[in-house]
């Protein structure tokens, strides 16, 4: 007995040892199988991640290490993720890819161009603007505690608190940044300065039991059940939020204030990138990293020259069939837009009345999808109003997916900053793109693929995802589901606005255009209203590039569809071509336009 136990004794540690000798080979070299290498990637980034590890609720319960933490926003972080991400592409590089299989292949070229598009922005780290009045982290730290951090229990109450105590560091991690980027000549515009003041001000200006933070967490605790939480619990958990809202949130809202307040006398300008230290290169880096494509800036100008003339003729026959014969595309759109039969009354009433109707559209549009789609996502679909306090400034819809374990369900915002100036004719337009068919379809979908590197559910890539949504709209169309004239006009308009942005996102940061300039553009080519053109362009302008992927990926999507069924003809399926687009997770353009080839190789040869 005592030799048979040796034996197995030194079996078990002869199999540990093989264990701990293939964990720290994997871990620390270059893994025997590209696959470890994907999970390990990806464990590293997330473990730096915890909003993110929060967001995805990949992790069971008894595994939630991360939920008292905050990302670092440091410059030294920013430096050491950039190391990573090198390191990284070097050991991918050093698999061989002309051995692995087809999808393989796909997964292989995507990460490939992900870590190479970051490395090559390397010289611009700092340019971009962290703190900025559409989707800053002012803004965005508060929408995460309020919609993703999920308080069911006591403990995790306790951690919400605990991240509450938090956000003095974050926010002198994010000061830190910001001085990294002003020594380097980068400062925002003046109007973003005002603006974020603004923000800033009012979130941190109300009482702390009136903050969102507040209200939001005590609004979960209302989920809990009396029997799992008492009163008395309640009560002093409430007490605790209000306590750090008091005590860390508002000073650190108090130091990113002060900040600004001191390099506002500095600022004066509102220019494009080309007024940055080496802008040209940095707005030809934004172009081809948020297109995945290598059109040049003058290329896309002249192709949003081009959309705007093409979907302005489309829009010019239905105002004629409703009796607008007169004036600009523009002028027509503005006198339509004031029509008050396309409006709803700026009231609580009014409010809950347009969220009912966004309701009402998607759940005819989910009806609907089994026209064109095989594959529907399981998860849930909410629509919300952006909250109070970050409507100002803010994108006028915006969605946040939903967990991967299901517990939080994918969520369309609407902001409601001024429903009496919202046409209805819009709304069809705006519930698919962010919602079904557009990107509640596909990002859900991405996270419940099976058989693909983990990687690839979250990976994001604007042209894909953003191509996608106005495809979504365009789609929508053809499946019946813009049944007025009115709708159709909804959304030529909102293609329209995608198509404008070629033009007057390449024209500020590449031709150098006014910001006065970029809005005149807009009022008088879209139709829209001054205040809309100008929280438009401002968006443009602290965020280079982004806008472009709109319009240049529905047009590559839509180009590789009527390739395809030009090709293929009668074998031509429109439900197996959505299928090869979204059953691989998001992709850069140059990777789905061989996706699709080798797609349509295969059915031509089946």
């Amino acid at each position: 007995m005592t030799r048979m136990a040796a034996r197995l004794l030194t079996a078990v540690m002869a199999v540990a040892f093989v264990v701990v000798a293939l964990l720290t080979q994997t871990w620390y070299f270059k893994p025997l199988k590209l696959e470890w290498f994907y999970l390990r990637a990806f464990t590293s980034y997330a473990l730096k991640s915890p909003e993110m590890l929060s967001s995805m609720r990949v992790l069971p319960s008894w595994a939630e290490f991360y939920s008292t933490r905050l990302d670092d926003a440091s410059p030294a972080h920013a430096h050491a993720v950039m190391d990573e991400l090198k390191s990284d592409l070097t050991t991918l590089e050093g698999y061989d890819r002309s051995d692995l299989s087809r999808n393989a292949q796909i997964s292989y070229d995507t990460l490939h161009y992900f870590l190479q598009s970051e490395i090559d922005g390397e010289p611009f780290m700092f340019y971009g603007f962290p703190v900025n009045q559409v989707h800053g982290l002012q803004t965005a730290l508060p929408e995460f505690m309020a919609d993703v951090h999920q308080v069911k229990t006591k403990g995790e109450a306790e951690d919400y608190i605990a991240r509450l105590r938090k956000f003095p560091r974050k926010f002198e991690q994010l000061v830190e940044s910001l001085r990294v980027q002003e020594d380097l000549g980068v400062l925002p515009p003046k109007f973003m300065i005002d603006r974020v003041m603004e923000q800033l001000q009012v979130f941190a200006g109300r009482p702390a039991r009136e903050n969102t933070l507040y209200t939001s967490f005590a609004a979960k605790l209302d989920q809990i059940p009396l029997a799992e939480m008492n009163e008395q619990t309640r009560k002093e958990l409430l007490a605790q939020v209000a306590d750090a809202i008091q005590t860390s949130v508002y000073p650190a809202y108090v130091t990113l204030i002060q900040h600004f307040h001191d390099i506002a006398p500095r600022i004066t300008g509102n220019r494009g990138a080309w007024a940055l230290p080496n802008g040209d290169a940095y707005y030809a880096w934004c172009v081809k990293h948020y297109t995945t494509t290598n059109l040049s800036p003058q290329r896309i100008h002249e192709l949003g020259l081009a959309e705007m003339e093409r979907v302005s003729a489309e829009m010019d026959k239905i105002l004629r069939t409703h009796g607008m014969t007169e004036g600009s595309i523009g002028d027509r759109m503005t006198e339509l837009a004031e029509d008050p039969a396309q409006h709803y009354p700026n009231t609580a009433e009014g409010r809950k009345a347009m969220l009912d109707d966004y309701q009402a559209i998607l759940d005819e549009a989910r009806k609907q999808l089994p026209q064109a789609f095989d594959m529907v996502p399981r998860l849930r679909l909410e629509v919300r109003p952006v909250p109070e306090a970050t409507q100002s400034g803010g994108l006028g819809a915006y969605y946040i997916p939903g967990s991967f374990d299901g517990s939080r369900p994918g969520v369309f915002y609407v902001n409601m900053r001024a429903v009496d100036k919202m046409p209805k004719y819009t709304m069809r337009t705006e519930a698919y793109h962010e919602g079904l068919p557009g990107h509640h379809l596909q990002i859900q979908l991405a996270q419940e693929l099976k058989g693909i590197p983990f990687f690839h559910k979250i990976i994001g890539f604007s042209a894909y995802q953003e191509g996608w949504a106005l495809y979504a709209e365009h789609l929508a169309g053809e499946m019946g589901l813009e049944p007025e004239p009115l709708d159709r006009l909804g959304g030529l308009r909102d293609e329209l606005m995608r198509a404008a942005r070629l033009v007057v996102d390449t024209g500020i940061h590449y031709k150098h255009w006014t910001r006065q300039q970029g809005i005149e553009y807009l009022v008088d080519n879209t139709g829209m209203s001054t205040s809309e053109a100008t929280s438009e362009v401002e968006r443009y302008l602290v965020d280079p590039g982004q806008a472009l992927a709109y319009k240049v990926g529905m047009l590559t999507i839509l180009g590789l569809r009527e390739h395809a069924r030009q090709e293929l003809g009668d074998k031509f399926d429109l439900k197996q071509f959505h299928n090869e687009v979204l059953s691989h997770g998001a992709l850069p353009l140059t990777v789905l336009e061989r996706v699709i080839n080798d797609w349509i190789a295969a059915r031509k040869g089946a």
